[in-house]
């Protein structure tokens, strides 16, 4: 299974290329990504703050190699997201922890109202990307209306985005309230496999935990308090968006950051691409 994405977080854009399914890690990427210190077992370490675990067949970046990557594709550095994917690349997950203060829990969330809000705001937001030489990104409606789970303190939405040559993609959002901050686990995932990669990856969300003292059920009265609530957290994760690339857009991003492939690798990289080929035709 062969899939290659691209994603905007906070009005930045990235890209990544993919493994080859059942391949090593970045064996068939430029040099540059396999020498990153992807970690394949253990936990994850994010912001000091929480850790998540690494199963088989995953690997995860910390924040240099992080933002190594998102340089590689053409993106400004950054020193506090950490990505999570599978092995196979079908799908990744950028982390980032905002120290907000404890945010209450008990608004009710008008779905359609903070719709509105976004798609206002992206005249705003493409002004910014045009600015940086990026595509322009639309909201084009929820994919999953937002909704709250008290058991695991998780705020989740799906927004359905659309980029100026009419790809589409899914920006899956997990906000995780802690007693300090909130935790945002976006998922990047293609629409036709959105319900599939949401179940894995809300299976890996089940070995996120925050670092003892700073849970969510942690608060103690005195505790600094976030100045808003759940729905702003929607609002707010608005400039997380993502936009799907196609494989041809994910190799000109390596070759314009400089990176050459050799013969080997290329012929590799077609390897197993008969789905987006199959796609293509459907297309």
């Amino acid at each position: 299974m062969f899939k290659s994405v691209a994603a905007a977080v906070l009005g930045l854009s990235l890209s990544l290329g993919t493994w080859a399914k059942n391949a090593e890690p970045t064996n068939e990427l430029p040099p540059e990504v396999q020498q990153l210190h992807w970690v394949e077992k253990g936990q994850g370490d994010i912001a000091n703050k929480a850790s998540i675990t690494i199963p088989e067949g995953y690997a995860f970046l910390a924040p240099a190699d992080t933002s190594t990557l998102l340089q590689a594709m053409g993106n400004p550095p950054s020193s506090d997201r950490y990505l999570i994917a599978p092995k196979s690349l079908d799908w990744f997950v950028v982390f980032s922890f905002d120290e907000t203060g404890y945010v209450k829990d008990d608004e009710k969330i008008d779905a359609a109202e903070l719709l509105k809000s976004m798609q206002a705001d992206d005249k705003e937001s493409n002004q910014e990307r045009q600015r940086l030489g990026l595509e322009a990104v639309y909201t084009e409606g929820w994919e999953v209306p937002p909704h709250y789970d008290e058991s695991t303190r998780r705020l989740e939405w799906g927004l359905r985005l659309r980029d100026e040559s009419g790809q589409r993609n899914v920006n899956y959002t997990s906000r995780i309230l802690g007693r300090t901050g909130v935790m945002s686990a976006t998922l990047v995932s293609d629409i036709d496999t959105l319900g599939q990669d949401t179940q894995e990856f809300k299976k890996l969300l089940t070995g996120f935990q925050y670092n003892s003292g700073l849970s969510y059920a942690e608060f103690k009265n005195g505790d600094k308090l976030a100045a808003f609530s759940l729905g702003a957290l929607v609002l707010g994760g608005a400039a997380a968006v993502a936009t799907k690339k196609g494989l041809w857009g994910v190799i000109g991003g390596f070759l314009a950051a400089g990176w050459k492939f050799i013969a080997a690798a290329v012929v590799a990289l077609f390897a197993g691409l008969g789905r987006f080929f199959k796609r293509k035709k459907n297309d």
